[in-house]
Parts: structure tokens; sequence; C-alpha cells
């Protein structure tokens, strides 16, 4: 096996291996970027519902009180203003859902489902806790989640508290067996933002093929660089000295010098052969005498 052989098989050994590591920690780098790229947008969003819900209970809320027993909007709801709200957003940002989760809503469209039930119990059993992320499976593939607990506040208590303190419109639209029975400082629900774990990571993908792709042309061309330079300083010079050896072991005389250019190890190794060369012509002739 020739040494240019050798040189590269070992080159390209080094480069798969490091080109493993690198690629490895380049892609848990950004994948854990993308999280949290993803996580921060959904925060905005979920601040972006938590001020639509403030609004409609501190504004909304106060100019229709006259009118809610007689004729209950939905609109007038801080929880359906805000799902509203985030369906519209959703119309730019496609991917992610939004859902004010509870246990025992008003309106059906707002329970819980089984893993949603697990996070609003996550918050009832830690009281502290002001958010939650995580990922889980679906049919669709891995999902990411953020979630923050929903309290029992005092503007509730008109819809909340008891069927027979609730507007007569609200019990006609809803009925009165759902909904109720909601205490002070009660977690009562979750607002949840999920998001496809693929849309997640849609950049960093992309960010990693160019990084790849980037590392496989540098080392192609290093591996030209490198094979080019032990060509011209090293293989080239070898073979030609080789070359001159083997017409000398064979008595012919009349066989160029050896080189002298190339590197400084091989210009060495020429001028000990072209040495070596004449000491043997000069014994030749001797013992021709």
């Amino acid at each position: 096996m020739s040494l240019l052989i050798r040189i590269n098989l070992a080159f390209g050994a080094v480069f798969i291996a490091a080109i493993l590591i690198a690629g490895y920690a380049c892609r848990s780098i950004l994948e854990a970027n993308a999280r949290r790229e993803v996580f921060a947008e959904a925060g905005l969003m979920m601040d972006s519902a938590l001020a639509t819900r403030d609004y409609t209970a501190n504004e909304i809320i106060p100019l229709l009180a006259a009118g809610v027993q007689n004729d209950f909007p939905p609109q007038s709801i801080p929880f359906y203003a805000a799902t509203q709200n985030f369906l519209r957003l959703r119309q730019r940002h496609p991917d992610f859902t939004y859902k004010e989760a509870s246990l025992n809503p008003t309106n059906p469209r707002d329970r819980a489902a089984d893993w949603e039930a697990d996070i609003i119990q996550r918050f009832r059993n830690d009281v502290h806790a002001e958010e939650v992320v995580g990922d889980r499976d679906t049919p669709m593939g891995k999902s990411l989640y953020l979630a923050r607990p929903i309290r029992y506040e005092s503007e509730c208590a008109g819809c909340h508290s008891a069927p027979s303190a609730a507007p007569k419109s609200l019990i006609a639209r809803y009925g009165g067996n759902n909904g109720f029975g909601w205490q002070t400082e009660q977690i009562v629900g979750a607002q949840v933002v999920s998001v496809p774990y693929a849309s997640a990571v849609a950049n960093a993908d992309k960010v990693f093929r160019t990084l790849m792709i980037s590392m496989v042309g540098a080392f192609a061309a290093a591996f030209l660089v490198v094979n080019a330079v032990l060509y011209v300083l090293v293989v080239r010079p070898v073979r030609k000295i080789a070359r001159v050896a083997d017409q000398v072991s064979l008595g012919d005389m009349s066989a160029g010098e050896f080189p002298k250019g190339g590197a400084t190890e091989i210009s060495s190794v020429s001028r000990s052969f072209n040495r070596m060369r004449t000491s043997l012509e000069k014994a030749l002739r001797m013992l021709e005498k």
C-alpha cells in the first residue's frame, strides 16, 4: 500500500471521527436553541392571551354588566376572548395551538384532555409552580408544550360560584351542570400552548444540513490540497529517488543524479544517496584497476 493511500486513509478516519463528534455537538446545540426559541415564542403568545383576558375582565365585563343577565355574550368571558384572539393570531402562526383547559369548564370546548388534566394536577400539587414545559408523543409525532396555571379570581365569582348566582343567559346557553363550584385561589385549569416538534426544529435542520455540507466541502478542499502538497513535496521526489536507486543498484552508473529538490528531509536523503553513489563509483574504479 502506497504512502499516499495510507495518509489518505488516516486523514479520512480522523475526518469521519471529527465530523461525527462535531455533528453530534452541533445538532444538540441547534436543537436546544430551537426549543428555547419556540418556548420563547409560546411565552409571548401566552402573555398576549393573558393580556386579552385581563382586558376583557377589567374593561369589557364592567361595560356589559348591566345587560349580562338578559343577554349573555360569550365575548364577555375572558377565557373565550383569549381563545378567539389566539385563533386569529394562529393565522400567522399555524403551527401553534392554544387552549385554556379546565377540569370543570362552562364551555365543553375547554374541557381538559387526559394529558392536560395531568398538567393541571401537577400545578395543584405544586402551588408555587408558575410554568411547565415539556414534550409528549402524539399520533402526529412529538409535540412541545408550555403551560401556566389558571387560578380562580374574584371576577370569576359571578359565573362560576353557583348556578343560582350565574346570569340566566349563561345558564340558557351552557346549562347549569358545568363550570360551577370554583373556589378562591383554586387552580381550575391551565393555559397550554403546543407546537409540533418537527416544526420547532425545522430551522435547526436547515442550519445543520448547511453546516454538514460546509464541513464536507472544507474536507474535500483540504483533502485535495494535502494530496497535492504530499505528491509534490514527498511522493514525486521519493519515486525519482527510488527509480535512480534501482538503476544504480543494477550497475547502471549512467542514471541521472538523485533529485535535489523537494522538502528539506527529501533533499537530505538525495544528498546522502548522491554521496553514496560517488563512493560506489570510486570503489568500482579501484576494483577495475
